[in-house]
């Protein structure tokens, strides 16, 4: 596979943990430059830039808290800077929210208690994505790839506002492409399953997981390593036509 990523700028959100460290680790392996976003975990985050060749100029951590409105255009003015603009965008990061509680209906839910994490989850998400773009167009390439969920497709209960702002990156991503697409710019969304990431490990009851396993195809959990080789494709030369799609990882779900 020629991804063609060698001296590529790469900025992928939430980058210092789970499916975001894999995917950065697999965009460097490829040759291109990684800056990776953080909230608070920056010492996770430098570590892994060290690891990727931060102190030769082909890794950086940018502090890139979603629930502050200014930290957008910091990141991409830091990355742009340092790299003269970026080429592959990989919307990973999301701050999660407790679970609904099983005695409270959806209806009940304060406004107060999920607007702030719609704003933070897919307005970031769409300032980022507008704030990447002019580079991506000026240049005559670009590659966007946005971290969806299972929720959007299998459902689950008390998860009403995250599956509404994982959806929405859907039909961003299928109506976008037609704008950005004559520009040779490419957006597509990745749709993991249940991965086996150290949050979900740690927290997953077994039962869950069990009956996870019951309904794939390959009798596995996706790894982040997956999940990251599907982004890595999307977002590399090897993806020459592929946009407005929506990939799943999930063992055949």
């Amino acid at each position: 596979m020629q991804t063609n990523l060698e001296g590529r700028s790469v900025l992928v959100t939430g980058g210092s943990s789970g499916i975001g460290a894999a995917t950065a680790r697999a965009f460097a392996a490829e040759g291109a430059r990684v800056a990776l976003t953080y909230r608070s975990g920056r010492d996770a985050a430098e570590r892994l830039a060290a690891e990727m060749g931060a102190d030769r100029g082909r890794a950086m951590a940018v502090r890139c808290p979603l629930e502050e409105p200014a930290a957008a255009e910091l990141a991409v003015q830091e990355v742009g800077e340092r790299w003269g603009g970026i080429d592959v965008f990989v919307a990973n990061a999301v701050r999660w929210a407790p679970r609904r509680p099983p005695d409270v209906r959806f209806e009940e839910v304060p406004p107060a208690e999920w607007e702030g994490f719609v704003a933070d989850n897919l307005v970031r998400t769409l300032r980022l994505t507008q704030l990447v773009l002019p580079g991506m167009r000026a240049r005559g390439w670009g590659r966007i790839v946005l971290l969806s969920s299972h929720v959007v497709h299998d459902g689950q209960r008390g998860q009403e506002f995250y599956g509404a702002v994982k959806g929405a990156l859907h039909g961003l991503a299928r109506s976008l492409a037609w704008d950005v697409g004559p520009d040779g710019v490419l957006v597509n969304v990745v749709c993991p399953g249940l991965t086996t990431t150290d949050r979900v490990l740690g927290g997953l009851p077994a039962h869950i997981r069990d009956g996870e396993l019951a309904r794939t195809a390959t009798a596995r959990l996706s790894s982040p390593q997956d999940v990251a080789a599907a982004v890595l494709y999307l977002g590399s030369a090897a993806n020459g036509n592929v946009t407005g799609q929506v990939v799943t990882v999930a063992g055949g779900r």
